[in-house]
């Protein structure tokens, strides 16, 4: 299916795997982008001589597009943006709107910017100052989230910006994908959906802990680092809700002394970055050495299994995800269900195909309710790409 993304950044599938920390690695970016996906590494969780040897291996298993998550409050940005064009990577995209000078940096170096955001005015500040596309989140999908449902966010979005938009935040199926499509965006991008994959390195007991999960298990709280995050309740969770103000610091000293070891970071450089995250906003002590080392929390279960120990981010989709397909299966079905929910849609007069609706087969495949069709029709002939 071609649409604006995929002629932007060369994949086959207008269909994004997130750059989820600790979860996508080379084996899970590299399996999304042989199926045709686009992949994004998740590099916040390592340093940059790591960022350069995952980039490396997931290029020693795939020669489709893949691109690199990056944080753009990080103080070694710059040295981040010059590996990535060094090895040639295809996209940026960033959790955090990145400055205009980074986006020039990018830009000027070929490579495509696509930052994410959780607000028509982020999204606009973004486009103007050059991003290429725009990811949008809304407030079902995981970790730091906001308050506005997709279906309210995705259309203001697509209405203010002229650069071509990506929806996030409560996809996991073909019928995700057409209704975002129906809205204006040009895809698709899922974090938790691929998280639940065979292809993803996530111990098998954390994966069957998502799997058990109901849509009333995930939930959202400010317990774990004083912002929104949307996560599966579990009994840490709860805990941290419970705790006072002494027995959530020590807890969270704890945890921060094992992030200081693994990550090499002195003290006073992890009470900086939590304090960064800490301005504007009525965090306690221990909520800001939290912020800091949230990476940690998150690695105790998606790298150690330890459900008791770690937070599991979770798009409110978890609660009805029920398998573990590979990526190259779950992006297969994915299409076939957006195939099919095309040509199950009311087209001119409101009448239905009496094919049984894909619009492959159809000799007036260009005319949908989604808009112009991709395929081909009868006599061989390529129609307009499906675009904004």
């Amino acid at each position: 299916m071609e649409t604006a993304f995929t002629r932007l950044v060369g994949v086959r599938c207008p269909i994004v795997q997130t750059g989820m920390g600790w979860v996508a690695g080379p084996r899970l970016v590299s399996a999304a982008a042989n199926a045709g996906a686009l992949g994004v590494l998740a590099s916040a969780t390592m340093t940059v001589d790591g960022l350069r040897e995952a980039i490396r291996e997931v290029k020693s298993r795939t020669d489709a597009p893949f691109g690199v998550n990056l944080r753009a409050d990080a103080r070694d940005a710059g040295d981040r943006v010059r590996v990535m064009v060094d090895e040639g990577v295809r996209v940026a995209s960033f959790a955090l709107a990145p400055s205009r000078e980074l986006i020039s940096e990018l830009k000027e170096a070929g490579v495509v910017v696509i930052p994410s955001v959780g607000a028509r005015r982020h999204a606009e500040k973004v486009a103007a100052w050059g991003a290429d596309a725009v990811l949008v989140q809304g407030g079902e999908g995981g970790g730091h989230t906001g308050e506005v449902a997709t279906t309210v966010l995705l259309p203001q979005v697509v209405d203010a910006v002229d650069v071509p938009v990506v929806a996030a935040g409560g996809f996991f199926d073909g019928r995700g994908l057409v209704a975002a499509l129906a809205y204006g965006a040009v895809g698709v991008a899922m974090g938790t959906r691929f998280l639940l994959t065979s292809d993803s390195t996530v111990p098998d007991a954390v994966k069957a802990r998502y799997l058990a999960a109901t849509v009333r298990d995930v939930t959202v709280t400010r317990a774990v680092d004083g912002l929104p995050h949307r996560m599966l309740r579990t009994e840490l969770v709860e805990s941290l809700e419970r705790s006072g103000r002494v027995r959530a610091l020590a807890r969270a000293v704890r945890h921060a002394a094992r992030f200081r070891r693994l990550s090499g970071l002195g003290w006073g450089q992890m009470v900086r970055e939590g304090l960064a995250l800490r301005h504007g906003k009525d965090l306690s002590w221990s909520q800001v050495l939290l912020a800091a080392n949230t990476p940690m929390l998150l690695r105790s279960a998606m790298v150690d299994g330890r459900t008791d120990l770690g937070v599991m981010a979770a798009g409110q989709v978890a609660g009805v995800i029920e398998d573990l397909p590979s990526c190259a299966e779950l992006v297969e079905r994915l299409m076939a269900e957006a195939w099919s929910a095309m040509g199950g849609l009311p087209v001119s007069g409101g009448s239905m195909p009496a094919d049984g609706g894909d619009p492959r087969r159809r000799s007036d495949s260009r005319v949908n309710a989604v808009g112009e069709g991709a395929g081909e029709d009868a006599g061989g002939r390529r129609p307009p790409p499906l675009s904004r």
